[in-house]
């Protein structure tokens, strides 16, 4: 794909949502990083569901350590593999709150260095809570990158680094949840919805679903 492609499928996209929002629920980094630990193979609207009664209750580490493993268990309990979530977020709070005053840690290696934080989770708060202009490759945004021919690779941090290098500078806040967005509900997988994509003229994917009867 060309540089003159990959300016114009991000400008629609800017042009179609120019702020775009995490569809996760949060009001601070950390509520956002338990949000993010508590999503991995689950839906947002699920998490949603669960921090919903959380929150309001214990959205501090001090807070969340206190509950323990049993009681933010009775909290999460309907999100899939909560129990290893559950040990993860215990273990992350009492490290926020042994090395980093409580806070969650604007550096890469500090939030890698937490129970249940790997790459993507990283560059999920960097970007949405600390406006850093990271790429945090989920499958949708692998899938959209790959298909369309974007950013392709054939892993996640391929993907991520040709993001990196093909984005021009001021699409790349932003970027992250435009093709998040796009792939979760357009670039489906099993069936992506081409008939009504606003970028299919530019997509190089060559097997185009039609418009169903």
């Amino acid at each position: 794909m060309n540089p003159a492609k990959r300016l114009e499928i991000l400008t629609r996209l800017r042009a179609a949502n120019p702020e775009p929002r995490s569809e996760l629920e949060f009001s601070t980094p950390f509520e956002l990083l338990v949000a993010v630990i508590l999503s991995a193979q689950a839906t947002d609207k699920g998490v949603n569901l669960a921090t919903r009664k959380l929150f309001p209750v214990a959205n501090t580490p001090a807070a969340i350590a206190a509950l323990g493993v049993e009681g933010l268990s009775q909290y999460v309990r309907s999100i899939g593999l909560y129990n290893a979530k559950v040990r993860n977020i215990i273990a992350t709070c009492r490290l926020l709150l042994e090395r980093h005053d409580g806070e969650v840690p604007r550096e890469r290696a500090a939030l890698e260095a937490l129970p249940g934080v790997g790459r993507k989770t990283a560059n999920v708060v960097l970007n949405t809570a600390f406006g850093e202009p990271t790429m945090a490759v989920d499958t949708h945004i692998f899938r959209v990158a790959n298909r369309t021919r974007f950013a392709p690779g054939r892993t996640p941090l391929a993907v991520e680094r040709a993001l990196l290098k093909f984005t021009p500078a001021e699409f790349l806040l932003h970027a992250h949840h435009w093709l998040l967005l796009h792939g979760r509900y357009v670039c489906k997988a099993r069936r992506p919805e081409c008939w009504r994509c606003l970028i299919a003229d530019l997509c190089e994917y060559p097997r185009k679903t039609p418009e169903p009867d």
